[in-house]
């Protein structure tokens, strides 16, 4: 028998972090004697193993002889006499996975800890039984979906604690992630989730880093030094503060946590899976796939499967030329600017859209060569209307294997855009009496939801309107108060009969005043 240590390196490690903390929570103990206080963690990071081990309702000879080799020598040497077979026999770690489904009574003393003095106990708990799961993951060779899950909603569970607990008792504490390879810490962002603006307004991107590569000239630039990656926490923290995208946040943190899963097992020198991370993205305009893509170049960076985690955005004039020989040139290009990073091709069905001597085809041959060639290096996302990449995909026969995996984001109902359009007036400074709120819903309600509905796009611009208008009726105002520069009110919204959906810009119009100092 030749068990894998990565759990008894886990466990260690949570009971070495925990062993001290516990020991001072009980203020007759002796310093160093802490016997009473291991054996309270060591059972307590059994507990914990057994329930991952459990996650997928199997335990496989694997994680059994880990089991042993791992509590043998802290909790019962009588283990080492066990075999995966007699563990099965005695149920050791059948209906364990009913354990992770509420925070222990030793992560709530902590928690409770935390609250009373300012300490941050239970992140150190948060980090090493978090990583016990996903060690636990990776001693099989095939991670299972169900443990993905049950490893999410464990993490999440207690994140929740904490984050709520520092909330309620208001503890300047942090958790970072235990996978981050540097320990820092990020900011979550705004949660408003909007489609790229021009530079300045809400949801305007970032500026893109320069990458190594040729420019338009064929020189080459030396990149641009990035900032540390951001941790994983901090990045799914911002993710969840979206509005809506239930599925899609579940589907980029069971890829980000299989992603995690593989790394450990790639720094361990143990074989992982072979597996595309192109993805293609499904729904409307203003859903919020361009500010999902960034966070997930953010998630591959940190993870190590592309080394800056830029997010280049391109769509078919970016790649598609009128004259022959040209196509794959400008397709190579976008390649170039991407190298190491993201390319996310928006409206990649158009692309297939064309006359026979259209280069649009060419283009997505080069892609798929290009994708093959640099997989390495390069990530793809694209993103369309859900039908018209049904067509995409079918336009050559490798595009379907290298884009494995589809995210659909479904349009966002009222009161979503209605959390977006607050987020608009909080971003600014403004505010929206009750009257002025009725009659947003009522506008946003009044649009017809079809095909091209402009989703968080549309908020925006009607957003850019309504302060357009409100602009005008102050300037009337002799003496305009601090509250009249920054008050919504129902005349300035605009009328409730359905009006067309710009891409871009807002209503023409006089610019708003600047806001009070202390507005």
């Amino acid at each position: 028998m030749k068990a894998d240590l990565g759990l008894q390196v886990a466990a260690n490690a949570f009971i070495d972090a925990l062993t001290p903390i516990v020991a001072s929570l009980d203020p007759a103990t002796k310093a160093g004697d802490q016997a009473a206080a291991r054996r309270r963690v060591t059972q307590e990071a059994w507990d914990l193993a057994r329930a991952f081990i459990d996650a997928d309702r199997r335990a496989t000879d694997d994680e059994l002889w880990s089991l042993i080799v791992a509590f043998a020598p802290t909790l019962d040497p009588e283990l080492i006499n066990q075999t995966p077979t007699s563990l099965r026999a005695r149920h050791t770690t059948d209906g364990a996975r009913e354990l992770l489904d509420t925070p222990s009574a030793l992560f709530t003393e902590l928690l409770r800890n935390d609250l009373a003095t300012g300490s941050s106990w239970s992140t150190t708990y948060y980090e090493h039984a978090v990583a016990m799961g996903f060690m636990t993951a990776s001693l099989d060779d095939y991670t299972d979906r169900a443990e993905l899950v049950t490893i999410e909603a464990f993490r999440t569970r207690l994140l929740t604690a904490i984050r709520e607990g520092r909330l309620a008792g208001e503890v300047p504490t942090h958790p970072t992630d235990p996978t981050d390879p540097t320990g820092s810490t990020g900011s979550t962002g705004s949660g408003t989730n909007l489609p790229p603006g021009p530079a300045g307004t809400p949801g305007a991107p970032a500026a893109t880093p320069a990458t190594a590569g040729a420019d338009a000239a064929g020189s080459t630039t030396a990149p641009e030094e990035l900032p540390p990656a951001r941790p994983i926490d901090d990045l799914l923290a911002e993710l969840d503060d979206l509005v809506g995208m239930t599925e899609v946040k579940e589907e980029v943190k069971l890829v980000t946590n299989l992603l995690r899963v593989q790394k450990i097992r790639r720094e361990r020198g143990l074989k992982t899976l072979e597996q595309s991370h192109h993805l293609i993205f499904t729904g409307n305009p203003g859903t919020g796939k361009t500010t999902v893509a960034r966070l997930i170049a953010q998630i591959y960076r940190s993870l190590g499967v592309v080394a800056r985690g830029q997010l280049v955005e391109t769509d078919r004039s970016g790649l598609v030329a009128g004259f022959v020989g040209q196509t794959a040139t400008k397709v190579v290009e976008a390649f170039d600017r991407a190298d190491e990073g993201v390319l996310l091709i928006d409206e990649a069905y158009a692309l297939v859209r064309g006359s026979d001597n259209d280069f649009g085809q060419e283009a997505i041959d080069t892609i798929v060569k290009l994708v093959e060639d640099r997989r390495d290096r390069v990530v793809v996302i694209a993103a369309g209307y859900p039908d018209e990449m049904d067509q995409f995909v079918g336009s050559n026969p490798g595009l379907a294997s290298r884009f494995p995996k589809t995210m659909r984001f479904p349009d966002y109902s009222t009161d979503e855009l209605l959390q977006i359009f607050q987020s608009l007036c909080d971003d600014a400074n403004y505010l929206c009496d009750d009257g002025a709120r009725a009659k947003v819903r009522a506008w946003i309600e009044a649009q017809p939801r079809v095909k091209g509905f402009g989703n968080g796009r549309l908020v925006r611009n009607l957003f850019e309107r309504i302060v357009s208008r409100q602009a005008s009726r102050v300037v009337t105002i002799a003496e305009p108060t601090d509250i009249d520069l920054v008050m919504l009110l129902p005349s300035d919204i605009p009328e409730l009969e359905p009006v067309a959906q710009p891409e871009r810009g807002p209503e023409p119009g006089p610019a708003p005043p600047p806001l009070p100092a202390d507005g």
